[in-house]
Order: structure tokens, then C-alpha cells, then sequence
């Protein structure tokens, strides 16, 4: 037992996940929706409900037929490889030439649309008209029925009976309390593929050494396979409070959004990036000779570590990816406009 503090220091919050600045690359959508109003001398935000749903249909629009620049680059970069085999050449190639066509607007990357997940972060002046959750969900239901879009979530009748809801509803809504004066947001459309590569381990303390965690890491990066399509966009987290949120960050991590993480850990107990681990582990990945399918070196497109503080018992250990259907996009909401990420319209300058 730790002996009673006779003076209680003040106390100085740190953030979990102390994220830099925001350096995407946006386009405006509407106008409209977002005003200003004074507020017991305040500035507060009036956000509308269609802006909201607004916002959310066409971040599910975009994300199911079009993708970042960075994974078009990267798939660039493997065709352009002198040491990548014949075969990762033919699938990243492959992966180019579908995100042309998907680029089109009429059919979408991947069969498997994807769970419609949708993360926000409400600043403490923003106002709204209720309902937040519903008018997001509404927007993705809404792109799902206007695109050639598929519909894969079911509702369980009873224990063993279920049945498509047609809509793909319902949708994975999550709205936090943070910030000031913008309403931010992360739209993810989840395959059933790559939602099956998230493991977690419930690993002991004793594996807290260089060599020890690499080996932990070879072993369980293999038994990934290559079912849910590589080459991947692998997150690992190392650490974390709970169970839930070592998985949480998973997801994150998979999606770049926690890119911004200090790369340095500190008595606070924030999350950071391992830099050096992440190109260990990459190179790691490219030694298995997996490749992107059918043996190579692109086993994975990057690798993203993250480390959690822990309870000293406890050392969970979470593994996932990004699939090549690396759909998602960020959006926000500020006095300026609705706004949405802007993704390739172009691919074809990377064939």
C-alpha cells in the first residue's frame, strides 16, 4: 500500500491521446447549417441537424469509391519496386486499376461496403438541435439506398433468427465532449474482413523486453493471413487501461488518426508513437515472405505502434489493420462551413 500524501499537489490534467495539429487537406461542402450566435457573452455554434446528416452522406459516399492519396502512393511505390515479386506487383497494380473504376462513382472499391462507423467530438461551444447520433446515422443510411452500396448489417429476432435490415443500419455512432468551437468527425466504413484481423492478447508483463515483444509480435502478425486482402495498414497497441480501450486505439491507429501522437512517452502517462518499432516491425513483415497474397514483400504498407499506460498487472496487447479497402475520412464543422476530407478524385495520375 502506497502511504497517505500529506500534501495534495494541484492537480495538472493530461490528455490520454495528446494530438497535434490537424494538417488534412479539407473541401467545403455547404455553407449552410453552422452559424453563430452570442450565448451569455459567449460565441456558440448552431449546428442543424441536415448538416449533420449532410456531412455523413457524403463522408459514406466518398470513402466507399474513392481513397487517400497516401494509400494510392503506396501502391504506387510497390509496383515501382525493384525488389517487390511479380506477384505483389500484379496486386498493387490490380488495387490501382479498381480504385479507377470504383473512382467512377457508380461501383464501389469492395463488395463488402462496410459497417458504417462514425466517431464525434463535440466542442463545449457547439449547439445543436438533439438527436446527434440519428441525424449522423441518418445520412449513412441515406448513402447506402442512393449508391449501388451493400447492405450487411443483421438484426438479430431472437437468439438464432436474424434478418437484413436493408439499409445497412444500424450504424456505430460514438460522441465525445471535446474541444471549443467545432464539431470533428471520423467516418469509417468497416469490412467484415479486416474487422476480423482485431486480436487482442492478454499478454504478462514478463514480455516487456526488446526482444521478447518482437518475437510475440512475428508470431501473432503471421496468424493475420492474408484473408481480409493485404497488403495491410497495421496498427499495434502495446499497453492500455483496459481491455476496450486498448482495442479502441486499434481501430484508430489503423486509420492514421492518431498520427499525431507524441513520439516520446513521459511521466504523464500519455499515448505515443514508437517510431522505431513501427520500421522494425515493417521490416519484420517484409521478411515473412507473405507479400500482398501470394508471397513477397508487401505484406503490409506500414505499420503504426502505439503505447498505452498500463495497470501494473495487466499488459494487454491489441493487433489489427486497415484492409486495401482503406475507407475513411474526417470531417468537421465549424462558423466556416461543413466540411469533408479531400480524397483522390483522380487516380489514375498514380497508374
Amino acid at each position: 500500500m502506497n502511504a497517505p500524501t500529506q500534501i495534495v499537489p494541484p492537480y495538472r490534467h493530461t490528455p490520454l491521446f495528446p494530438l497535434g495539429k490537424d494538417n488534412t487537406t479539407y473541401r467545403k461542402i455547404s455553407s449552410e447549417g453552422a452559424r453563430v450566435e452570442k450565448v451569455m457573452g459567449k460565441d456558440v455554434l448552431v449546428v442543424t441537424r441536415e448538416a449533420m446528416r449532410l456531412l455523413s452522406e457524403a463522408a459514406f459516399m466518398d470513402i466507399n469509391h474513392l481513397l487517400r492519396p497516401g494509400h494510392l502512393e503506396s501502391l504506387k511505390r510497390i509496383v515501382e519496386d525493384p525488389e517487390a515479386s511479380d506477384n505483389d506487383k500484379f496486386v498493387a497494380f490490380d488495387f490501382l486499376k479498381n480504385a479507377n473504376i470504383a473512382a467512377g462513382g457508380v461501383l464501389p472499391m469492395c463488395q463488402d461496403t462496410g459497417t458504417a462507423i462514425i466517431m464525434g467530438k463535440k466542442g463545449r461551444l457547439v449547439f445543436t438541435e438533439g438527436e446527434d447520433e440519428g441525424a449522423l446515422a441518418e445520412g449513412a443510411r441515406d448513402a447506402y439506398l442512393k449508391r449501388n452500396l451493400r447492405y450487411s448489417q443483421l438484426a438479430p429476432v431472437s437468439m438464432f433468427e436474424e434478418k437484413n435490415t436493408a439499409n445497412n443500419m444500424p450504424a456505430q455512432v460514438e460522441i465525445y465532449a471535446e474541444g471549443d468551437d467545432a464539431y470533428k468527425f471520423l467516418f469509417i466504413a468497416k469490412g467484415g474482413g479486416s474487422a476480423n484481423k482485431a486480436f487482442l492478447f492478454q499478454a504478462t508483463p514478463s514480455i516487456l523486453t526488446h526482444d521478447r515483444m518482437v518475437a510475440f509480435l512475428k508470431e501473432k502478425v503471421l496468424t493475420l493471413g492474408t484473408a481480409a486482402c493485404p497488403p495491410y495498414h497495421l496498427a499495434i497497441v502495446i499497453g492500455g487501461t483496459s481491455a476496450e480501450l486498448t482495442m479502441k486505439t486499434v481501430k484508430l491507429a489503423s486509420t492514421k488518426y492518431l498520427d499525431s501522437l507524441p513520439t516520446q512517452g513521459s511521466e504523464d502517462g500519455h499515448a505515443f508513437r514508437d517510431l522505431a518499432m513501427e520500421q522494425e516491425v515493417l521490416k519484420m513483415t517484409q521478411s515473412l515472405g507473405v507479400g500482398a497474397q501470394f508471397g513477397g514483400k508487401y505484406f503490409c504498407h506500414d505499420v503504426r505502434v502505439i503505447r498505452l499506460p498500463r495497470h501494473g498487472a495487466s499488459l494487454p496487447i491489441g493487433l489489427g489493420v486497415s484492409c486495401s479497402a482503406d475507407r475513411q475520412a474526417l470531417g468537421k464543422i465549424t462558423k466556416d462551413g461543413v466540411f469533408l476530407e479531400e480524397l483522390e478524385h483522380n487516380p489514375a495520375k498514380y497508374l
